[in-house]
């Protein structure tokens, strides 16, 4: 009788972390990870004892200094004693907006610009073509550059809107001024406001009125969506859609309503007088040159990214939609684009990412960003470069990882979910 017995296991040697296919790439990774460290290790070490040689021993006290500069834009109050710290707050914020306003911007024109650039009316879609050819193959900073200079040049100046013989006139029942010295708004403000909140050392204020807004607003939001996800449970169950709008407009609407009057919400007009306007929320051409630039130039790279998106949808779907009566822009909003977007999200965020960085060239038109703020003056007044470049990389590194969290997210919800 034969009798069937496993073969014997072989023993672990040594030799086999180099020959033994199982752990070869392990092997590797860890001698690789190894040697990363040394030389993490060793540049850190020899940096802290060339700094040591030096006498600039690693410090980040400088930030409590004054900073003994200004800042012309800024959203809080800032002057030339604050810190350092405050100072790069006011850099980051106005960078912040900067991003804001470029990503909303350049989101708009560039899926309106790539959804021409696929129409049938000829003289339109050359049109947007031009557009595309024109700004991507030119450097932004160019871009920045010539914008600042048309809107200093092409402007009226504040004097224009003087006296009976003005050749000029503020827009929007006097409300807003355009001049060659920055746009004039009208700014928000409250009678009986809560007040603000000074942290880190007075760093910078948190205005207890906004926060109040924003919470308000956030719970409004939540709310609203509760709304919409009972509409949606019963239209699954009854196949009929209840009418939600006017509710889900309500709890946004009313409540926030009556938050501002109870803050006694105001608005502050500009006004001239003597050589220039007073009052309001100053836009400086800095902000605006850099705002248009960056949204432009980034507008043709997503223009090109949302053309791409609607070609890769098969032509069926748009057939389908007209045979069920659809008009071409109904199809193209309710078929066409939800699909494309799981095209078009990836590459977006690369380009939200890549005009943040690029705001960082507002040192080239005076706007006092975070570059110019904390990696510029700062830098130049203490000497400290190592201690502002690696806070300067850290901010932007989380802002883009901020970015790129939030657009994942939002990529994984319309991405297909296979059954």
């Amino acid at each position: 009788m034969t009798t069937l017995t496993d073969p014997p296991k072989e023993s672990f040697r040594l030799s086999m972390l180099i020959y033994d296919t199982r752990y070869r790439s392990m092997t590797i990774q860890v001698v690789a990870l190894i040697g990363f460290l040394i030389a993490i290790g060793w540049l850190i070490s020899n940096t802290a004892n060339n700094l040591a040689e030096l006498g600039k021993e690693p410090s980040f006290g400088f930030l409590w200094e004054p900073a003994g500069y200004d800042i012309n834009q800024r959203l809080l109050d800032y002057n030339s004693q604050s810190p350092h710290i405050r100072a790069a707050v006011i850099g980051l914020m106005n960078t912040l907006v900067v991003a804001v306003l470029g990503c909303i911007t350049a989101t708009v024109l560039g899926v309106t610009i790539g959804v021409l650039r696929l129409s049938k009316n000829w003289i339109i879609a050359r049109l947007m073509t031009i557009y595309v050819e024109s700004f991507r193959n030119v450097p932004v900073l160019l871009w920045i550059v010539f914008a600042m200079a048309i809107i200093t040049e092409t402007l009226p100046q504040p004097k224009d809107f003087r006296g009976e013989d003005a050749i000029a006139t503020m827009k929007l029942g006097d409300s807003v001024a355009i001049t060659n010295r920055g746009v004039y708004i009208p700014e928000p403000l409250f009678s009986s406001g809560i007040g603000d909140v000074s942290v880190f050392n007075d760093a910078f204020e948190v205005s207890l009125d906004l926060m109040a807004i924003l919470a308000l607003l956030g719970a409004s939001l939540v709310i609203s969506g509760l709304i919409k996800k009972r509409a949606d449970q019963i239209q699954a169950a009854t196949g009929v859609r209840p009418t939600t709008w006017y509710a889900r407009l309500g709890v946004i609407v009313i409540p926030m309503a009556i938050l501002l009057y109870v803050l006694g919400f105001h608005l502050g007009y500009p006004e001239l007088k003597g050589f220039n306007f007073t009052g309001g929320t100053h836009l400086r051409n800095s902000l605006i040159a850099l705002w248009l630039a960056l949204s432009l130039y980034t507008a043709a790279f997503i223009a090109e990214i949302v053309r791409a998106g609607i070609l890769a949808i098969s032509k069926g779907q748009t057939e389908a939609a007209s045979a069920l009566g659809l008009r071409p822009s109904r199809t193209m909003n309710l078929v066409i684009l939800p699909q494309a977007l799981r095209v078009i999200i990836p590459p977006l965020i690369s380009n939200y990412l890549n005009l943040t960085k690029n705001s960082s060239l507002a040192i080239a038109v005076g706007y006092m960003d975070l570059t110019g703020t904390l990696m510029g003056i700062t830098l130049n007044q203490t000497g400290r470069e190592l201690e502002t470049v690696l806070l300067g990389m850290l901010v932007y590194l989380t802002i883009s990882l901020s970015i790129s969290m939030v657009m994942n997210w939002y990529n994984n919800s319309v991405k297909l979910r296979e059954r």
